[in-house]
Order: structure tokens, then C-alpha cells, then sequence
């Protein structure tokens, strides 16, 4: 039987996977994209639900490189690019028995209940305060020494919730972080910082990164399959179990099942784009110790909920959410507010929401049965978003990931090690997805662009 050759195999269907393909396609090569599970999209699924649109993965992304635009400017009229609506520039955090609205201004920093008085005038001297020497210090050490217990609290806290499901005080600012480490490193100050950044010169390229919140028009789903058309379908294997990759001589080697039949294909390179924890049985030739070190890697668990009510009866949440600081001891971690950013999530009179439960803090609430989940969504309806006692979600559906969201530890560097001596020792290898570089939809879309670029 013959074998069938490619230029690349790329190993995993989500966003990174499906990029890295649709940009190789775009180079003419002969790409096959090999996916364990029996749909393409990997973390990310768009569901229509009685007239919501539901995503059981990430709900937005920020454009925070070119690549991002460029990748929708590509693909046309078949995904169409949605910045959100001027209220998702609303942000809101519990505090006591109700949300405050996350200032903005000068006015709004020194009115906020949010923070304490003494780190208000605090924040004053921040450009002038020393920067920190611990390479390894924490987001919240780091914006504690910076900012204030308060800000860490009530600002800092929530954010790493809402983007890692991590705690702040686990998480290394320059892994977690990068950009904001870098400031301090570069200028001393992320006030001094941010004001220098702004003035620097911006190429007709680096202004596609207006770093606005974006989906795709109608959900993320979209463009998965808008890259799934122009990539064709002949090039995806979905429910291909048992995948190996071995090398062979200069080639490389590709096994999986499907139905029980197994199925053999070569190619010049290889991408995996799985998760960290797939990767020992995906490469088995690679040495314990090594393999150990770049699969090591804690994915946080989270419950994410879609929440549909046919019509609020006013009361509207025009911002793009509200996040729960972990001092304040709720089982929610936020609430975030599709239909009020993008349009068509909902019917007319009433609201999309999508709340998320769990995360490294309470991995065990990903364990809860769908009747405590559900009370716990009508509760916030009622205390949170002071919905009527005798208001009841009208559409519920969850979603649980075991493993949600890769949390980004000092054992970081010694994957990232790892995988540089593991691709220099076998040409045509490459380790990507969210073990490293990141992982919001930016990111992925970013890394995606850099190794196919790479790939000659």
C-alpha cells in the first residue's frame, strides 16, 4: 500500500493548528492536520442555541498584533472580523453586595470604593519606585510592591482570574505577564512606561494592533471554518486516535487509527499544536526526562456557563463584564456580557452571559452535577446581577474542561528549554501551541503566523 507524503503534518485542530495550516496553505504546501477528537476547533465552539449564540471556549480575543487583522484581512468575506461595542470598554468588579464599574480617569481612580485611600495617593510615586530584582517574582508580589494590597485585590486579582483562572501570587509576572514585566525592566516605571510606549512610532502595520476586543462575526466557530474550507476538507482528519509521530531518516512519520484501522503518512516537518499533556504519547521517541520537562504543565479547570434570558425587562448590562475577586468569597469567578459587545447574540429584548466557575483556586467545582451549577447561575442572577427572585435563566448550558487554561509556573523555563534542544536535535520538529507563547487568541494566531513562516 502506498503511503501518502506531505510537506507538513500538523498535529491538532484548534485555533493554533488550523492557522499554522491555513498560512501553509497559503504557501502551497501539502498540509494534513490530524485531530483527535471528531470536530475541528479544538477549545473553541460557537453554538446556536434558541437564538443565543453560546461559546463553550474563549469568547474574545484582543488585537494585540497585526497578525490578528491580517488573518481576517486574508481570509474576506467568508469570516467577517466584530469589534466589540463601546460598552465593552465597561469593565466591573465585585465589591461588598454589588459591581463597581472599574475607573478609567483620574476622577473615577480617586472616587472608587474599589481601592484603598492610602494606595490612591500611593500610586503617585509608582514611576518613581525601584524595580524589582526577583526574576521569578509573582504578578501579585510585583503589583503589590508597585500598586498596593488593594489594587492587587480589586484589580490585579480578578484580571488573572478572568484571563488564567490562576491566582496571582503562583503565576511569574514575566511568564504570565511579559509585557508588563518588561516595562518595569525597560523604564523602570509601567506608568513611565506606557507614556513612552505611546509615543513611539507606529509602522502602518503596527497600527493593525488597536488592541480592541474582537470576535468573529456570528462566533468563533466561524473562523475555524473558514479556515477549514480553504485548507479542504480533504486535508483534516478528525477522530484520529492514537496519533505517533516518529522520525524516519530525513522524513517524519505519522501513525493513528481510525475505526479501529490504522493508517500510516510521511512528511518532510512536523507541528504539534495539542496540549502539553498529549505530547508523550504523541512523540515516544523522545527521552523520559525531556518529554517530562516539556509535558509538565497544570491546566487550570473551569466551568463555563451560557446563560440565555428572552428578555431582561430592562435591566441591561452594557459593559463587556463583571469579574469576582477572590477575597470575596463567591462561587463565581465572573460574568461576562456577549450580547452586550457583539451584535446578534441574542434576541432582541434579551441577553447572552456566559459565567465562569472553578479555575485553580476551586478545581473542584468542575466535579459539581448540573443541579448545583444551575443554582449557582439563578443565585448570581438574583444577588449579582439583581435579576427578580422569581427569574430564571431560560436557556442553560454547560460546559466543563478538565483542562482549561494553562498556568504559566517557573517550570516554564525549563519547558522552554526543552523544546529548543528537542527541535534542534531533530530538524522538522516543531513544539507549539499554548504551552508557551502564550495563550489567548492573539497569541495563538501570533505563534501560528511565526512558525509557518519558518517553515520553508
Amino acid at each position: 500500500m502506498k503511503t501518502t507524503q506531505y510537506d507538513v503534518i500538523i498535529i491538532g485542530a484548534g485555533i493554533t493548528g488550523m492557522t499554522c495550516a491555513y498560512q501553509l496553505t497559503r504557501k502551497h504546501k501539502n498540509v494534513l492536520v490530524l485531530e483527535r477528537e471528531n470536530r475541528i476547533g479544538g477549545q473553541i465552539h460557537s453554538w446556536q442555541i434558541d437564538g443565543f449564540t453560546f461559546e463553550s471556549g474563549p469568547n474574545t480575543g484582543v488585537i494585540k498584533y497585526p497578525e490578528v487583522a491580517e488573518l481576517f484581512e486574508q481570509l474576506g468575506e467568508s469570516c467577517t472580523l466584530e469589534t466589540a461595542k463601546e460598552s465593552s470598554k465597561r469593565r466591573l468588579i465585585w465589591k461588598g453586595k454589588r459591581f463597581h464599574e472599574l475607573p478609567n480617569t483620574l476622577f473615577g481612580a480617586l472616587a472608587t470604593p474599589l481601592f484603598t485611600w492610602y494606595d490612591k495617593f500611593r500610586i503617585l510615586g509608582e514611576p518613581w519606585r525601584k524595580k524589582g530584582t526577583d526574576p521569578n517574582e509573582s504578578v501579585g508580589a510585583m503589583a503589590e510592591r508597585r500598586l498596593g494590597k488593594s489594587y492587587v485585590d480589586y484589580a490585579v486579582d480578578p484580571f488573572m482570574s478572568g484571563v488564567y483562572a490562576g491566582n496571582p501570587y503562583q503565576l511569574p509576572a514575566r511568564l504570565a505577564l511579559p509585557k508588563l514585566w518588561q516595562l518595569e525592566q525597560d523604564y523602570g516605571s509601567w506608568i513611565r512606561g506606557s507614556i513612552a510606549k505611546a509615543k513611539m512610532h507606529k509602522s502602518e502595520r503596527d497600527k493593525k494592533a488597536t488592541k480592541k476586543v474582537f470576535s468573529a462575526h456570528g462566533g468563533f466557530s466561524r473562523l475555524i471554518e473558514a479556515e477549514a474550507k480553504a485548507i479542504g476538507e480533504e486535508h483534516i482528519q478528525t477522530s484520529a486516535h492514537n496519533i505517533m509521530v516518529t522520525p524516519e531518516g530525513d522524513l517524519w512519520q505519522a501513525t493513528y487509527t481510525i475505526e479501529g484501522q490504522e493508517h500510516t503518512v510521511i512528511a518532510n516537518q512536523v507541528v504539534t499544536t495539542c496540549g502539553a499533556y498529549s505530547l508523550p504519547s504523541v512523540l515516544p521517541f523522545i527521552d523520559e526526562q525531556t518529554i517530562h520537562d516539556i509535558s509538565y504543565l497544570y491546566y487550570a479547570p473551569v466551568v463555563q456557563i451560557g446563560v440565555g434570558l428572552r428578555n431582561t425587562d430592562g435591566n441591561d448590562w452594557p459593559a463587556f463584564g463583571g469579574l469576582v475577586p477572590s477575597i470575596e468569597h463567591q462561587d463565581i469567578l465572573g460574568i461576562l456580557f456577549p450580547s452586550a459587545c457583539f451584535t446578534n447574540r441574542s434576541p432582541e429584548e434579551g441577553a447572552t452571559m456566559a459565567y465562569f466557575i472553578g479555575g485553580a483556586r476551586h478545581p473542584e467545582m468542575v466535579e459539581k452535577s448540573d443541579e448545583e451549577l444551575i443554582h449557582i447561575v439563578n443565585y448570581g442572577l438574583h444577588t449579582m446581577l439583581k435579576y427578580p427572585k422569581d427569574k430564571k435563566a431560560d436557556v442553560i448550558r454547560i460546559f466543563r474542561h478538565k483542562q482549561a487554561i494553562p498556568q504559566y509556573s517557573t517550570s516554564t523555563d525549563k519547558r522552554l528549554r526543552a523544546i529548543i534542544s528537542t527541535q534542534e536535535s531533530y530538524p522538522g520538529l516543531t513544539i507549539a501551541g499554548n504551552l508557551r507563547d502564550g495563550i489567548g487568541i492573539g497569541d495563538r494566531i501570533k505563534q501560528a503566523f511565526d512558525v509557518s513562516k519558518n517553515i520553508e
